[in-house]
């Protein structure tokens, strides 16, 4: 009996331990003495009224807008060079000469060939004459007989001869005919030849096709070039108007469709970084199609797709440095780094550009599920419909902090900037929102999460105990 007692003694105070223990715990839970969340550090800014300019930044080279590249038609010797790189030329001015011996004796030799077939013409004719005097005197005996023979005072063996001369004579009237015909298409022909060879030598002298300057000389005075009329040959210079510089940029195909024909750009070249000094363009012209390095012919799947832009340097941004020998400060080659402002707008609503985040609103995802952000990789329709509702439900978000918890508020947004971005709808004026860092914005705050405000000094604390 008593040892039924102790039994039932020990179960009870081992029943009110456990109680107590639970007691206890519930209560160190409930005044947060345990299992406390710290709150999540962040920084915070207001939603304030600025001037937002929409930038596309690219880089490419400074080339003028007209630059001639000049190849010969023939080839040979140069035997005369008139120009050094630099210099300026008017159009019509000889620049050099391909050695012309060879082309000089084409020409005799075409024009020997001309009068050769002139006199062969003339030959013709001559024997068409005799042709047709021998038609006539034929057709004259052959009259004659046929008269006599109707009357029976000649043969038919006689009178035959008179129709077989008749015959020839016409047939030699046509052959003669034939032959003039002949004759004067060789007159033509060597013509033709004549004329070829008259204008492959004026082509060894060449003359500059327009005025400008010798921006690129690839040939020196006795070097030899190669040159065809049915392809590009050896190029020997380059002429180029350095009164109209343009900018050469390649843009992503993600902001080519903000650049518009007319956009301001901003240029600056690194031969003037020392100084800081900008340049003024405006954009005057921009591909229709992609450049062939960003093409679907290319091997990696890597490849970016960009577009070529020009870009018209305004000559009233850089008049002051065209004196001396800057007299044409920006040169072909010289690189340069471009702003395309392709939007503006004044006094609208802004906040920074790292408090905008993308959040996906009304479909709940567990923890350590893959999310798909399209429907590439799904393995099945099913996957590729869960892929597209994820995407249509991802929405543009900030973080606000109310009764110390995170809220999220969906907005709309319009134009950026580097720094910052305009809110459409969804803020208010004044309103103050959750900005940094970057990475807790982007990837780590959810709704409800316990947050506080940073303190600046305890991170310079920190880090100057480090």
């Amino acid at each position: 009996m008593a040892t039924n007692n102790n039994s039932k003694r020990t179960w009870m105070i081992i029943g009110g331990a456990v109680v107590l223990i639970f007691g206890g715990l519930f209560l160190a839970k409930k005044m947060e003495w345990i299992g406390k969340v710290e709150p999540t550090e962040v920084e915070f800014a207001k939603v304030s009224r600025s001037t937002i300019i929409e930038k596309v930044s690219a880089s490419g080279k400074i080339q003028p807008e007209v630059e001639v590249k000049l190849s010969p038609d023939v080839s040979g010797e140069i035997v005369s060079l008139n120009v050094a790189e630099g210099d300026s030329v008017v159009a019509g001015q000889e620049l050099l000469k391909i050695r012309p011996d060879n082309y000089v004796s084409l020409l005799a030799r075409a024009e020997a060939q001309m009068n050769a077939t002139k006199a062969n013409m003339e030959q013709s004719k001559a024997v068409l004459a005799q042709s047709e005097a021998r038609l006539s005197k034929a057709k004259i005996d052959y009259d004659r007989n046929a008269k006599l023979h109707k009357d029976k005072v000649i043969s038919d063996a006689d009178f035959d001869q008179f129709v077989s001369a008749y015959t020839v004579a016409k047939q030699d009237l046509e052959a003669a005919k034939a032959n003039v015909n002949a004759a004067n298409y060789n007159v033509k022909s060597s013509q033709a030849t004549l004329k070829e060879a008259k204008t492959n030598l004026t082509k060894t002298t060449i003359y500059a096709p327009q005025s400008g300057i010798i921006s690129k000389l690839n040939v020196e005075l006795g070097e030899r070039v190669v040159g065809t009329s049915q392809m590009a040959g050896t190029e020997m210079l380059r002429i180029a108007n350095l009164n109209k510089m343009e900018v050469r940029v390649n843009v992503n195909e993600n902001d080519i469709t903000r650049v518009s024909i007319g956009d301001t750009v901003l240029i600056d070249v690194d031969a003037f970084s020392s100084s800081e000094r900008k340049f003024k363009g405006v954009v005057y012209e921009i591909a229709s199609s992609a450049n062939s390095s960003g093409t679907a012919s290319a091997v990696s799947n890597d490849a970016v797709t960009e577009f070529e832009v020009k870009i018209r340097v305004l000559r009233s941004s850089y008049a002051d440095l065209i004196k001396g020998k800057l007299s044409y400060p920006l040169k072909p080659g010289m690189t340069a780094s471009v702003e395309i402002l392709t939007n503006r707008k004044e006094n609208i609503a802004t906040v920074p550009l790292s408090a905008v985040t993308t959040r996906e609103i009304g479909a709940e995802v567990k923890e350590g599920e893959k999310k798909e952000d399209d429907g590439t990789n799904a393995t099945n329709s099913n996957d590729a419909l869960e892929a597209k509702k994820r995407k249509e439900n991802t929405k543009e978000v900030v973080f606000v902090m109310e009764k110390g918890k995170a809220k999220m508020i969906q907005v709309k947004t319009g134009i950026s900037d580097f720094e910052n971005i305009e809110i459409v709808n969804g803020l208010k004026d004044g309103q103050e929102i959750i900005a940094g860092p970057y990475a807790t914005v982007a990837k780590k705050l959810k709704e409800g999460d316990l947050v506080k405000k940073k303190d600046p000094k305890a991170a310079e604390k920190a880090a100057d105990k480090k």
